[in-house]
Formats: C-alpha cells, structure tokens, sequence
C-alpha cells in the first residue's frame, strides 16, 4: 500500500482534530473568491481563517454534523435530521462577528441569501470540503466525497452543496452534482452555485 493510499482515508473528526482541520481548511480556502471577499486583507486572511473554520467546526459541526477528515483535507456534512440545529447560536454568531469584523453585515446577507435557496426535500447537505493546496491531485478531497455520498446513497437521500470557487465546478459534476442555481452575492459579492446531486444505487455509483 502507497503512502498516498494511507493518508487519504477518511476518519471520523474529533474536537480534537481542530488545529489540524481549521489550518487545513485556512489554506484550502485562501484562493476561494468568497473566501476572500469576506477576508480582503492577505496579510491577515489565513489567521481570520482558521479562526472562522475552528469557529464552526467546534461550535456547529462537531455536535450536528458528520465531520470526516484525511491527513489533508476535511469535509462537515449535516444529515436532514440535523440542519436545524447546525446553526449558529447568538454566542457563536458574535464570535464570528467579532472575527469578521466590518465584513459581518456581508456575511451575515450572504448566509440569509443562501437560506432562502435551500432546498426544502430533505437531503444530505455539504456544508465544507477543502484540502490543503499541497495535497491537490492526491484524492484527499475525493475520498471525503465519496465517504459522504455513499452515506446519503445508503439512505437514499440526495446531495446538496453550495460552491464560490467555478474551478471546483467540474470536480463536483464528476461525482454526479449538477448546477441548480447560480446566486449572486448581495453587496457585489462572488457568484455562487447551488448543485444538487440525486441519489445513486450501489450498481451506479
């Protein structure tokens, strides 16, 4: 068995993992056009990053989510039973303020305009994927995928994500998301594409 073969395993993630994962994601997001819309400033954008992502992590998805993560990637799923309560509580939500600072009001728009396109079928929600820029190529993000996917496929749920990044797009669609809506960002933000993906039998995955 290849090293590759060995890291890119997807384990289940623990409050524990939070260094790890928020560093992960802080790179894996440093590029993502709404990631930086939130966080103009280069100098500063990986620290308010990992501040975001440990954030969430340890407050929202560890308790009402299903977080997997590999050596370098890490992806926070929330099952349909699960989505009204991943959301953030009022201590939460001035701890993100706080570290988004005079971009929260974006933030803040930006979550309520994705709400109001949310699906309401109940289905398996993709909330982050990201793996490091250094492991790119190696299927570290494809292994968190395919662990999700065949979670909802077992239940016969489907999929949905929201992505900021068109690159991404392709790599989604790959794994059978198509495009079901592109939003745009109140306050001249960043596109964003709302994909859906139908469930899969065994035979056809």
């Amino acid at each position: 068995m290849t090293r590759m073969s060995i890291t890119n395993i997807s384990k289940t993630a623990t409050v524990g993992d939070a260094p790890l994962i928020s560093r992960t994601l802080a790179r894996a997001f440093d590029d993502d056009p709404m990631m930086r819309w939130f966080f103009p400033d280069d100098a500063s954008r990986e620290a308010g990053l990992c501040r975001y992502f440990t954030t969430i992590f340890t407050r929202q998805y560890v308790h009402h989510g299903v977080c997997e993560r590999t050596e370098a990637a890490a992806a926070f799923w929330v099952p349909p039973e699960a989505q009204t309560k991943a959301v953030p509580d009022a201590e939460t939500i001035q701890e993100l303020q706080n570290i988004l600072g005079d971009r929260a009001p974006l933030f803040r728009d930006t979550v309520e305009t994705a709400a109001k396109h949310t699906p309401q079928q109940p289905h398996w929600y993709l909330a982050v994927i990201g793996a490091d820029p250094a492991a790119r190529g190696q299927g570290h993000g494809a292994a968190l995928l395919r662990s999700g996917l065949a979670t909802a496929d077992a239940a016969g749920l489907p999929a949905y994500l929201e992505s900021s990044k068109p690159s991404n797009l392709p790599f989604y669609e790959h794994f059978g998301f198509t495009v079901r809506e592109e939003l745009r960002l109140p306050g001249d933000g960043p596109a964003l594409w709302a994909m859906w993906r139908e469930p899969r039998h065994p035979a056809d995955a």
